[in-house]
């Protein structure tokens, strides 16, 4: 398990004040910071997940997020936590970030176009625009003669805490 996994199963907010840390903490604003439309009947295990998210203040397993809601006392399947999470991804209400592993990582997210800068030792996590990414890929697609119809960009590294403990 790697460092940025460990910490998404200790990262919960006591205030419930939304997702994010440092400058990401406009992410619970707007949209995230309610309850998302995710396009399906609102039931009272999906509100749970959303309000568990909502406490999360880093990208999160879907079992890690299992576990705050059994920590909880919601009486949530894990079944259901994965199916939320697709239902709130097909809307982009949260950020879907995938590790080395292959594991998917879950965290709400705000309504504007964004990369992450991503802790790999605390998972630390740093909304960034998407403007310098967007021009970068657009030349690249230009140079080569490809009309870009998307792009995915997370960046990764050791966030400035994490590199005084060590």
């Amino acid at each position: 398990m790697s460092g940025l996994e460990k910490s998404a199963m200790s990262s919960t907010k006591g205030s419930g004040a939304g997702v994010g840390s440092g400058d990401a903490g406009g992410a619970a604003t707007g949209a995230a910071a309610q309850t998302p439309k995710i396009g399906v009947r609102s039931t009272r295990q999906r509100k749970a997940v959303i309000a568990a998210m909502n406490d999360i203040t880093k990208f999160s397993s879907a079992k890690d997020i299992h576990r705050v809601l059994v920590e909880r006392g919601d009486q949530v399947g894990l079944t259901t936590v994965y199916r939320t999470l697709q239902s709130l991804s097909e809307v982009k209400a949260v950020d879907v970030l995938h590790t080395d592993a292959g594991e998917a990582l879950y965290r709400l997210c705000g309504d504007h176009h964004h990369h992450h800068l991503v802790c790999t030792d605390c998972g630390e996590t740093v909304e960034i625009g998407g403007g310098p990414v967007e021009e970068w890929a657009g030349d690249l697609a230009t140079k080569h003669g490809f009309r870009l119809t998307g792009h995915t960009a997370e960046v990764f590294g050791v966030c400035g805490d994490c590199q005084e403990e060590s």
